[in-house]
């Protein structure tokens, strides 16, 4: 995983992150909010819809909003090509883990008897699926204009030996003991560790910081995406009205 000059299989150093991309312009057809993350060739798109009226009664709290979250991965987004339906296992655990983290990030006591449904869909898998699902989810409802108490950033972590390494491939992942750790940067609070493989306690430590730092750096990257698309949206606004360039008003009438 590590050659002799400390590079990893993708000539990252063992402490760097993948390259992040975001979009959040609009993706699904109606969506309220919808952002598009890509870390590193992990690709994840999200569209938010809601607040609005509960679909069923059984699914209506009079307190607060339900949070509704489907997860769908393309065929394609993996080397094995295996077609995963909504009853697959390892859907329904990633849709209950976003579940149980974006519930007590997101201000639902603010829109009691209605319902806001997130549909994640996952366009292609090279590692770090839970970081950057909760990476795009946090966007999308941010895009969505829904309070947040705050952001939820995630990265996954892993060791090599002695090693500790942070943002991993689909490579690393399959061959280290890894952990994924999100985190609310602004308050600090732990919202998910996730851990599929046997990790050493004496590492956990030093990964769980590791990763807590990193996923700081990565809501600097998330924050700056949203001002810049609040902003793109208040120029946007003001334009509405006004005369283009070099014409007069006056000349208009």
């Amino acid at each position: 995983m590590l050659n002799a000059g400390g590079y990893r299989s993708d000539g990252r150093r063992q402490y760097e992150l993948r390259t992040i991309s975001i979009d959040l312009s609009p993706q699904g057809s109606g969506a309220d909010g919808s952002a598009s993350l890509t870390h590193g060739l992990t690709q994840v798109n999200v569209c938010v819809f809601g607040p609005r009226e509960a679909k069923m009664r059984s699914q209506t709290y009079h307190d607060r909003a339900n949070v509704n979250i489907e997860v769908a991965i393309a065929a394609f987004s993996a080397s094995e090509r295996r077609k995963r339906g909504r009853g697959d296992k390892r859907i329904l655990e990633l849709s209950q883990t976003l579940k149980s983290t974006f519930e007590p990030v997101i201000q639902t006591s603010l829109y009691p008897r209605s319902q806001i449904d997130i549909y994640i869909q996952v366009l292609q898998q090279d590692g770090g699926l839970l970081q950057a699902c909760i990476n795009a989810t946090t966007l999308a409802l941010a895009n969505a204009g829904i309070p947040l108490y705050d952001f939820v950033c995630a990265v996954t972590g892993g060791v090599h030996s002695t090693s500790p390494l942070l943002d991993l491939t689909l490579l690393e992942e399959n061959d280290l003991p890894n952990v994924t750790v999100a985190v609310m940067p602004r308050s600090g609070k732990v919202t998910v560790v996730s851990m599929e493989t046997r990790l050493h306690v004496d590492r956990f430590e030093e990964i769980f910081r590791l990763a807590g730092e990193a996923a700081k750096a990565i809501h600097v990257e998330m924050k700056k995406s949203v001002r810049d698309r609040t902003e793109q949206l208040v120029a946007s606004m003001q334009s509405v009205g006004r005369p283009p360039t070099g014409v007069d008003a006056g000349d208009e009438y």
